[in-house]
């Protein structure tokens, strides 16, 4: 198998911890290194939890590097409150001490795409988290962007505004979705410096629900697992609880991932989109999906998934468990859902 080269750039998080535990375990997936920005949690307390996540999976010679500490225009705002004070859910697992967390990420990230570039190897990114590590290499070396791959950003809606909204009002109050993607709207620099960017938005990830019956499912086939998992969601299960009635917490990040892997995960379309950077609409996805501006696809936006199938997956790569082994149980756990 000719493993897909990828960095994966994120704000470990509780969600960014599933989505690199499913990286880790997947072949397909070459990681030359992961990025931390600071987004869910500041960056050096996000690079301390994605070296727990290697340790754990038994993968701790991926370096890790520090990026970004502060977004370029808006003032940082956190997710503690969703994510713990820990950023994996306040279950506190010690600190690695025999691991070395790097900086300059954006200097690795301009290296590495450079490198990609001179040997026609392009290298992909997964973006789980704020933009910033990616907006600040385009401002100090656009020309690394020439190996750049593909892009594949979690972020942003194409359809489900109201669901957008929900989910801004409840981070501490502050709509953080412009430090995903303003940059790269409102400077156009990665949209017209790529052919396109893979949006996987709110549309599909929160179709991705960790229910308590899946949860004591993956306890069940494989208990060491499953209870990590336990302990780092069960503070986004009280969470999601309180803020949205949701029995079960929304895992975002790990669609991402898997969709990266796998396209037949998702489905939806090309598009010219705009990200609103003031006002009332701040935040808010602007995706053309009739043409009407005639304007550059700069563009995938996801607009449908299938739970069960990313399930099965999930089930796969990090609990051991064969697809067709999973399926009649999640089929009777999830009711079938279908792309």
């Amino acid at each position: 198998m000719n493993a897909k080269k990828v960095i994966i750039d994120c704000d470990p998080g509780i969600d960014d911890a599933l989505a690199l535990m499913l990286a880790l375990r997947s072949p397909e997936l070459e990681i030359l290194g992961i990025t931390v920005v600071s987004g869910n949690v500041p960056a050096k307390k996000g690079a301390a939890n994605a070296q727990k996540v290697l340790h754990w999976m038994n993968q701790p010679d991926i370096p890790v590097y520090l990026g970004e500490e502060l977004p370029l225009v808006r003032p940082y705002v956190d997710a503690m409150d969703t994510h713990g004070e820990d950023g994996l859910g306040e279950s506190h697992y010690p600190e690695i001490t025999n691991g070395t967390i790097n900086t300059d990420g954006v200097g690795f990230l301009a290296r590495t795409l450079h490198e990609a570039a001179q040997k026609e190897e392009p290298v992909s990114i997964i973006a789980l988290g704020p933009l910033t590590n990616l907006a600040r290499l385009v401002q100090n070396d656009p020309e690394s962007l020439a190996g750049l791959g593909e892009l594949i950003s979690m972020g942003a809606a194409a359809r489900a505004m109201e669901t957008a909204l929900r989910w801004q009002s409840t981070t501490t109050g502050v709509i953080r979705m412009p430090q995903k993607l303003y940059i790269v709207h409102l400077k156009n620099c990665l949209f017209y410096r790529t052919n396109r960017i893979h949006m996987v938005g709110l549309d599909v990830t929160r179709k991705i629900v960790l229910t308590p019956d899946i949860l004591e499912y993956m306890c069940c086939v494989n208990p060491q697992m499953g209870e990590r998992i336990r302990n780092i969601t069960r503070f986004y299960f009280d969470f999601h609880w309180k803020q949205e009635g949701i029995i079960g917490c929304v895992i975002n990040d790990p669609l991402a991932v898997a969709y990266f892997i796998d396209r037949t995960l998702c489905s939806g379309m090309e598009a010219c989109t705009r990200i609103a950077t003031e006002g009332l609409c701040i935040g808010q996805s602007v995706v053309d999906r009739f043409d009407f501006w005639k304007g550059h696809k700069n563009s995938y936006i996801l607009t449908r998934t299938s739970p069960l199938s990313f399930m099965q997956m999930f089930f796969d790569r990090v609990l051991g468990v064969p697809e067709k082994t999973s399926l009649p149980m999640l089929e009777q756990i999830m009711k079938g859902d279908v792309l």
